[in-house]
């Protein structure tokens, strides 16, 4: 669960294992709804820290859990979170150093972000039941620069441009930017959140990308059909794709390497390594719809790193396989798969459709 210690680590590494936590570390992690956690004394509440390969240190993620009728401890620092609530319904108070502090409302699907270095602090709204939410983080990227945590914890600048506190803040109020983008600063449930067209990604499916809180970081959820499968693509480190309903599977391989295979159901969680090619396909009886949290600079704001071609074919300099040019194997094992399930294949409708 946790790697040996050594002069070669990281800052992060190091500091990871100063928090006294578990450290997962594997391609994926089955449900993030039962992983066990343990008390973590800096937060208050019990945690693990998820250290997934395909994060490579481009961002992180950790599970925290907040007892029932329980708060956590107030937190501040200099590097980005965008919190998934996986259970339970509860409350978080943000204010910025000297500031008026705000408090909003969340439940079981809600995503969130506390701005950047606010003074910030949990609470579970129930007495009978845990709260626990998924944090991705670019935590790495800072503790790795800065390399002091007195100062990531303890700055005491106050970023204005991001959070300076207004009313309604975190209404929940957004607007559309660009083609398949929304700027917000809280969404209320991303189960039932409304879908855009994306016809170059395959399978019929649907998609909308979320700018938060002037976040560096940023998400997307996607939803594909009943007997459908996405086409082919990799890209960047860091992607957090979390199922959010929906049965089925991900192929994972590097170009010329063996394919690998994940199961998924609701609560799993997958990140692909940086260039891995990957392919998801659902084979339970309800559309499929999964979360995507990217590392910094994926955002629309904020363009600091390689613009992979994720929805543009290999032949045209992109970093997507077309449906006719993938192996047919893979074809063939997704129709074995569905007829196990008693699930009709859709694939000759997209097919036909050009989706």
């Amino acid at each position: 669960m946790t790697e040996a210690g050594g002069e070669d680590l990281s800052y992060y590494q190091k500091w990871l294992q100063r928090d006294g936590i578990p450290i997962l570390r594997d391609f994926y992690l089955e449900n993030i709804r039962t992983v066990p956690l343990v008390r973590w004394d800096r937060k208050g509440g019990l945690g693990v820290y998820l250290n997934l390969a395909g994060a490579a240190e481009a961002d992180d993620s950790y599970i925290c859990e907040i007892p029932p009728g329980s708060r956590l401890k107030p937190q501040k620092h200099l590097y980005e979170e965008l919190i998934f609530v996986i259970s339970g319904r509860g409350a978080t108070t943000v204010w910025n150093e000297g500031g008026k502090p705000q408090t909003f409302e969340w439940q079981e699907g809600s995503l969130f972000s506390p701005p950047l270095n606010t003074w910030h602090q949990h609470f579970n709204g129930r007495g009978d039941q845990p709260a626990r939410y998924l944090a991705v983080t670019n935590a790495p990227l800072v503790l790795n620069l800065i390399q002091n945590e007195d100062f990531v914890f303890g700055c005491g600048f106050v970023f204005h441009d991001r959070y300076r506190g207004d009313d309604g803040y975190f209404s929940g109020e957004g607007q559309r930017m660009g083609a398949r983008s929304w700027e917000t600063n809280f969404v209320k449930d991303v189960r039932e959140f409304g879908l855009i067209d994306w016809k170059e990604r395959g399978g019929g499916g649907k998609s909308i990308f979320f700018e938060l809180c002037e976040n560096s970081m940023s998400s997307h959820i996607s939803q594909f059909p009943v007997g459908t499968y996405k086409k082919a693509h990799r890209h960047g480190p860091g992607a957090h794709v979390v199922i959010l309903r929906g049965k089925g599977y991900t192929l994972m391989w590097e170009a010329g390497k063996p394919i690998q295979r994940f199961d998924w159901q609701e609560g799993t969680l997958i990140v692909p390594p940086e260039g891995w090619f990957h392919q998801h396909f659902n084979t339970g009886k309800e559309p499929a719809r999964y979360m995507a949290f990217h590392r910094p600079g994926s955002s629309r704001k904020y363009r600091m790193r390689k613009q992979w071609g994720i929805d543009l074919s290999l032949k045209e300099g992109g970093d997507q396989i077309e449906y006719e040019d993938e192996d047919p194997a893979i074809r063939k094992l997704f129709e074995e798969e569905l007829a196990k399930e008693g699930v009709a294949s859709g694939m000759d409708k997209v097919l036909a459709s050009g989706s």
